[in-house]
């Protein structure tokens, strides 16, 4: 599919990352107005809330777009979803009739504050990458037994905590908490000193379901994606997480990008999940291409210093797909509701440039990485700035999410000291 052109000029750039063909939704505020919906079309946003005041955007029945998140659109389900995107392509096309009427509902990017786009109302994170979760086995158990006896089977998960999901440009502050070395006779209280990022991408639930769904079920049930920052506390990870699993060392905060990304705009670049060594249960079955080739990337920038990429990836290593993963999910009976976030588990390739965690790059702390500046990083350091990119490249336009970005600032002063 080629670039579709747009009368929003900006749109039409090769590299920009909103051309007509994404059309992402996210919320905005301007100064002294309240956050609304949004949709993204080149360096401008279209107010939606303005656009449907207007008549010119009419879903039928009562206004959609009054509340400041997506939750309701995306609990309407795929037919209100197609109309909507259908009209929006109508309205900003090259040509389009309405332009006069369109143009006035414009508000440029840089007039912008950006917001969550959605409540989440739960959240759930798995361990579904191969070159990950093989890095991570290896690392702890050794090369032979680095992928637990379950992995290649289903999709490991945990639930997380939605109340700690931000959007990008939040900073995060280093976490306290228990930590107990291999030489320790007793764990101790201090800030994490191995703090670190997961290069994940999330998935949006948007029609509800009450009890097991099949993968194409599941597929037709995401509303769609965004970047996903799973900020890990290793060191506190590496003593709490036996038997149950991770707990506080993923629960400081998750960073989403600000805009959702549909599948409609995502469908020209699915392709197939890895080939399998070991056959999945029918329950969790491909139903046809149910990963998407999205371009990622991680780079870091220390305080006052020079960004500098530290990893490259693609949403293709996969080996479970978010459809699987939100199958596998309601097996048990488990209710899902528009609004549940899943993220992916990180992203990472075969190659160490590869590598979607500080945790994999340095190998643990064994092999830190080196800055344009000679600054060394084993793990994030106070002041530095991580930012997830992603974009999925087609015929003269590109697919973008907007960028996924958080500072690590520095631990609070210890909040039980006496």
């Amino acid at each position: 599919m080629p670039l579709t052109k747009s009368w929003v000029t900006s749109a039409n750039a090769a590299d920009h990352p909103f051309p007509l063909n994404n059309l992402p939704y996210g919320v905005f505020s301007t100064a002294g107005t309240d956050p609304r919906c949004g949709v993204a079309i080149g360096d401008m946003i279209l107010d939606l809330q303005a656009a449907e005041a207007t008549g010119v955007i009419d879903l039928g029945g009562a206004p959609m777009f009054e509340m400041p998140f997506w939750n309701e659109v995306m609990e309407e389900g795929p037919a209100v979803w197609s109309a909507l995107r259908n009209r929006l392509v109508a309205l900003l096309q090259e040509d389009a009739p309405e332009q006069t009427v369109v143009e006035p509902c414009l508000v440029h990017m840089t007039d912008a504050e950006l917001h969550m786009p959605v409540m989440v109302s739960e959240y759930t994170d798995f361990y579904a990458g191969r070159h990950h979760a093989t890095n991570v086995g290896t690392m702890f158990r050794g090369a032979e037994n680095a992928l637990p006896p379950n992995w290649l089977h289903i999709p490991i998960g945990y639930n997380g905590r939605a109340s700690s999901v931000v959007v990008s440009g939040t900073d995060v502050r280093r976490p306290w908490g228990q930590l107990k070395g291999p030489n320790d006779d007793a764990p101790r209280w201090a800030p994490c000193a191995r703090f670190d990022i997961e290069l994940e991408i999330g998935a949006l639930v948007g029609v509800p379901s009450d009890g097991p769904i099949t993968v194409q079920e599941a597929d037709d049930n995401i509303f769609g994606y965004v970047l996903l920052n799973d900020w890990s506390a290793r060191d506190i990870q590496a003593w709490e997480y036996q038997p149950l699993g991770p707990f506080q060392a993923k629960a400081t905060a998750t960073t989403i990008s600000p805009w959702i990304v549909t599948k409609a705009a995502l469908e020209p670049f699915r392709c197939d999940t890895p080939a399998r060594e070991v056959d999945l249960l029918d329950h969790l079955k491909d139903c046809g291409p149910m990963l998407y080739d999205i371009d990622l990337s991680v780079t870091l920038c220390p305080e006052g210093g020079e960004e500098a990429t530290i990893a490259r990836t693609n949403y293709r290593e996969m080996y479970y797909s978010a459809a699987q993963q939100l199958a596998h999910h309601t097996t048990s009976g488990c209710p899902m509701n528009a609004g549940d976030l899943l993220g992916s588990g990180t992203i990472s390739g075969p190659n160490r440039d590869e590598r979607g965690s500080l945790l994999e790059l340095s190998w643990g702390g064994k092999e830190p990485l080196t800055l344009p500046s000679g600054e060394t990083r084993s793990f994030i350091e106070d002041g530095d700035r991580l930012t997830l990119k992603g974009a999925a490249r087609g015929d003269g336009y590109t697919i973008g999410f907007g960028d996924c970005t958080g500072t690590v600032i520095a631990a609070l002063d210890d909040p039980y000291a006496r």
